[in-house]
């Protein structure tokens, strides 16, 4: 859908679509508030009417009927008593039921966006920030609001008919005193959905620096460094000019809401004196002026009904605007025309001259990358840091399509292949692989969720990856959490409730999350004994090798021993492959790869083993 800017007075365009929500989400919900508000509207009219029926009554010779218009004044108080807590109860309900709808639509479009790009753009960052904070309970504001405003409209007109009945001026003078209110709140809501955007940027700066003072991960630099004082410094600055932008936005909403409140304030007062000298001239009953009073207050306080609905309304419905343009999101990668299976590999996956950036306004990473991953073979990748290996990766796995070029399956363009089916044909270990507040099984286990119950073959991927004692020797096994984060104050100081594992043995859950997908086509390893001391990075390594032979796979490594025994090494440079071959043909050539290779073992002793340091970055 096209692009606009979320002050555009196009935003009504939102409301059918954020009515449709509403009622595929909640129908019998929104027909018991519907059916509330008309009730709620007819009320305050009713009394109003029963009231001057009862004042007239009473000021005429005795013997006028007054008990039927008194019992049902009562009946219209009982009402009046109970309607406020009925519609708080509707709305409630309502609220819940759609943000149930919507926020599991919203993350549905979001897990449809296959790709990383648009996860990885500022702005559309800040709009599904947005849209999951105040979309889910878009629909059911933007229905409350409006429903506001028909229930104040009804009000109105029901009392502005009785104060023209009354005096068709003072109608005219109620009436014309609402316009600047309905105008200023307009205005007012329409800044405020601009400021929520304009501060996405600023706040997840504050988040960042806040995250940085209370953060594990990187607790022990930040005091070691003694960075607390310069972080702290910046999230309170962000902080203090984001509260800067909604002081001014406080003072812009105190000064309009006072001017309005006191021109309606100086109307209704103006009018209340000219009953009060109508009546004692004769001109209105007691009833009259008891029902104008009451006309006055209810079109005063319909209009304000209307007025703050319009606001609430439209506030909602700008908001509502970002969680439409995320989930009406077309693709963010271009999807096969055709449904097809993705073949087993057989040849392999061919890269044919590949440029690719991250944005139009960054530089290239791959520069005309000609490079072949063949099948049934074990294929190391090795270069410098910005050398564009982690891109390789990204590239494989299609989070990226490249901007010039293409990469085949046996022939066939990536972009042609459902992308789902492509990926079931992979198995990776990310060099950022990610720690799953989890059990220990699941952690493991995710790697092929259609076995995560699946305890053997979860103990079989953890004994390969080398992690099965640590994890049998935990406080419940296989069932221990993997993290602190859902301790109460009452078990906190028991580890039984949760454990943390050191780096290396999550680097070892991650490989056996990836093991468990250890029968696809493709195994990709992306620095998979990082994080691993130098015994047990040899014992993965010689593991590894076992499960890579007769098999496709991708190793991206700075540890070129590593990569020693690998069919086919392809050095990177610059984007393009530098020189490629195995280990014997690339040393005889004596290029980048002897060179580095020379380099990582100068440190060694010729008399002790060879180990697996890392390439200079």
């Amino acid at each position: 859908m096209s692009q606009r800017s979320p002050g555009e007075p196009a935003t009504v365009r939102h409301l059918p679509a954020a009515a449709a929500v509403a009622w595929r989400a909640a129908p019998h919900a929104v027909l018991l508030r519907l059916t509330l508000t008309v009730v709620a509207s007819a009320v305050p009219l009713a009394a109003a009417w029963l009231m001057k029926i009862v004042v007239d009554a009473l000021a005429r010779p005795a013997g006028a009927p007054v008990v039927p218009a008194a019992v049902g004044l009562a009946f219209c108080g009982i009402l009046l008593a109970l309607l406020p807590r009925f519609l708080q109860y509707a709305d409630a309900e309502l609220g819940r039921r759609v943000a149930l709808f919507a926020r599991d639509r919203l993350f549905g479009a979001v897990e449809r966006l296959t790709g990383l790009g648009r996860l990885e753009d500022p702005r559309f960052h800040d709009r599904l920030q947005l849209a999951a904070d105040a979309g889910p309970s878009g629909p059911s504001q933007v229905l409350g609001g409006f429903l506001t405003v028909a229930q104040g409209l009804l009000v109105t007109v029901g009392f502005v008919v009785t104060l023209s009945a009354i005096s068709p001026w003072a109608l005219v003078i109620v009436v014309v005193a609402a316009v600047p209110t309905l105008v200023t709140e307009l205005r007012l809501s329409r800044a405020r959905s601009r400021l929520a955007l304009d501060l996405g940027q600023p706040m997840r700066r504050e988040f960042f620096f806040a995250n940085l003072l209370t953060s594990l991960t990187v607790a022990k630099e930040v005091r070691l460094l003694g960075l607390g004082p310069l972080f702290r410094s910046r999230m309170t600055a962000e902080l203090s000019g984001i509260n800067a932008r909604h002081r001014a936005m406080d003072r812009r909403e105190l000064l309009n809401h006072t001017s309005v409140s006191l021109a309606g304030a100086f109307v209704g007062g103006a009018g209340t004196v000219w009953a009060i000298l109508a009546a004692r001239s004769g001109n209105l009953t007691i009833g009259d002026f008891t029902l104008f009073v009451a006309a006055v207050a209810g079109v005063q306080g319909g209009l304000g009904s209307i007025i703050g609905g319009l606001g609430a309304g439209h506030g909602a419905l700008l908001l509502f605007g970002h969680y439409r343009e995320v989930v009406e999101a077309g693709p963010d990668l271009p999807t096969a025309t055709e449904a097809r299976q993705v073949p087993p590999l057989h040849e392999g996956v061919v890269f044919e001259d590949v440029w690719f950036r991250y944005g139009e306004d960054q530089p290239w990473v791959l520069r005309g990358l000609t490079l072949t991953v063949p099948a049934g073979r074990s294929t190391g990748l090795v270069g410098l840091n910005g050398a564009g290996k982690s891109t390789v990766v990204k590239l494989l796995c299609r989070f990226y399509d490249p901007v010039r070029g293409r990469i085949s399956w046996d022939g066939v363009d990536l972009r042609d292949l459902p992308v789902d089916e492509l990926r079931t044909r992979l198995a990776a270990v990310f060099q950022d692989f990610t720690c799953y507040e989890l059990s220990a099984a699941e952690n493991i286990g995710l790697g092929d969720v259609t076995s995560i119950a699946d305890r053997p073959r979860i103990r079989r991927a953890a004994a390969t990856a080398g992690v099965h004692e640590a994890v049998e020797r935990l406080p419940h096994g296989y069932d221990t959490l993997l993290t602190r984060i859902f301790t109460s104050e009452s078990d906190r100081d028991d580890p039984a409730t949760g454990v943390v594992l050191s780096g290396g043995q999550w680097q070892r859950v991650a490989l056996a999350r990836a093991l468990m997908r250890g029968d696809r086509d493709l195994l990709i390893l992306d620095e998979p004994s990082s994080g691993l001391d130098a015994e047990a990075e040899h014992a993965i390594h010689e593991r590894l090798q076992v499960l890579r032979t007769g098999r496709a796979s991708l190793l991206i490594t700075h540890r070129l021993n590593a990569v020693r025994g690998a069919d086919l090494i392809v050095v990177l440079a610059d984007g393009v492959v530098a020189e490629q071959g195995t280990h014997a043909e690339l040393m005889a050539h004596d290029g980048q790869y002897a060179r580095l290779f020379r380099l990582q073992a100068e440190g060694f002793a010729e008399d002790e083993p060879a180990g697996m340091i890392g390439l200079p970055s």
